[in-house]
């Protein structure tokens, strides 16, 4: 037997019988998956910096990771504007220690706020804190990475343990007391990374909603933060850590390659209501962030190798186009999904969700529930 809990309802636990593979049919409710797989991935292609830069690269990361242990030890007893300001500083240091450009686009909030973002990687973590310095949500397993979890813990992350799906309503609580308390918080609601070029290999559900009631909850405001890459001036997966691959494989990438850029764009602040509906929330942020719905489930990189490349880089230039593509075939189906008309697929009144000079929208009691 297992316990099976529903993100959407934090409080609703219900039991089933485990099958003969040992996963549980609902699995999914609680471990999101993406489409993703090792297609999604650039084929290996020669370093695009010599051997002694690369190993420059490596010591001056681990160079990075002693400095945060010792950053650890202070987090702790600085001033929050202090704390603040060494978290943005190691980790715009360590991404360009690593040769990543960063990009900001927007103004980042400074006050409390629920930071949701799309995750395609590791470096996602890092972009987030270069931007705007906040408490994390992170599964329980990054608590015991050497020198990682020890900066984490002091920065004050939020773990999750995704074994007890009982525990996700005390842990929207803590992040609704990190807000209260006027902490910004980040979290990745679609639960996994994924490639972010093609459509078809976005975690089915899309963003989960249950942090999103933190927001509800502390009356927070909720910023959507859009994390893309480039490489050499395009698009590109190099970055992406995907499914089994081992995070060194990802590092490797990472520091044999020149040109990488990642941009951090921070879209307007949707400003929840008392009782506003999380599920309806999750979908404007997400609207905010990813220009189509989430595709139906699929069964992810089936296709050839070179095939599924194809389909990739079609879906990502129709992607940028605001068109969504079959998961299949990569063929744009001519629909233009901006916000307002994503608003109206999840069934948000356009009334509800208005702009104020102030910024931000105000995503009010009269959403109705899909």
């Amino acid at each position: 037997m297992t316990l099976l809990v529903d993100d959407a309802h934090p409080g609703r636990v219900g039991v089933a019988a485990l099958p003969a593979g040992g996963r549980p049919p609902g699995d999914g409710l609680w471990r999101p998956a993406s489409g993703c797989g090792p297609c999604c991935l650039p084929p290996p292609a020669a370093p695009d910096v010599s051997a002694p830069r690369r190993i420059g690269r490596l010591l001056g990361v681990l160079g990075m990771l002693v400095l945060g242990a010792g950053l650890a030890a202070l987090l702790p007893v600085l001033p929050a504007a202090d704390r603040q300001a060494a978290l943005r500083g190691w980790a715009r240091r360590t991404l360009r220690v690593l040769g990543v450009r960063l990009v900001v686009r927007g103004r980042p909030p400074r006050r409390r706020a629920l930071l949701v973002a799309n995750h395609v990687s590791w470096l996602d973590v890092l972009a987030v804190l270069a931007v705007s310095p906040a408490r994390m949500l992170a599964k329980r397993e990054v608590r015991s990475w050497p020198v990682v979890g020890a900066l984490a813990a002091a920065a004050g992350t939020v773990f999750v343990d995704r074994s007890r799906p009982r525990d996700l309503p005390a842990t929207v609580a803590r992040v609704a007391d990190s807000l209260r308390a006027g902490h910004p918080v980040a979290v990745f609601p679609e639960g996994t990374t994924w490639c972010g070029a093609a459509i078809g290999c976005r975690p089915g559900r899309g963003f989960r909603p249950a942090m999103f009631e933190a927001a509800v909850s502390a009356g927070a405001p909720v910023v959507p933060l859009t994390v893309a890459y480039r490489y050499a001036g395009d698009p590109s997966t190099l970055p992406a850590f995907l499914g089994a691959e081992t995070l060194w494989a990802s590092l490797r990438r990472v520091l044999a390659a020149r040109g990488l850029t990642v941009a951090v764009t921070v879209a307007a602040a949707l400003h929840p209501a008392d009782g506003a509906d999380r599920r309806l929330l999750a979908r404007a942020a997400e609207s905010a962030i990813h220009r189509a719905p989430p595709p139906r489930p699929r069964t992810g990189c089936l296709t050839a190798p070179s095939a599924r490349r194809s389909s990739a880089a079609s879906g990502a230039r129709a992607c940028r186009a605001g068109k969504e593509v079959s998961p299949e075939s990569g063929i744009p189906q001519g629909h233009n999904y901006d916000s307002q008309a994503y608003r109206r697929k999840a069934h948000i009144d356009p009334g509800v969700v208005t702009r104020r000079e102030a910024g931000g929208n105000r995503v009010g009691n009269a959403i109705q529930s899909c």
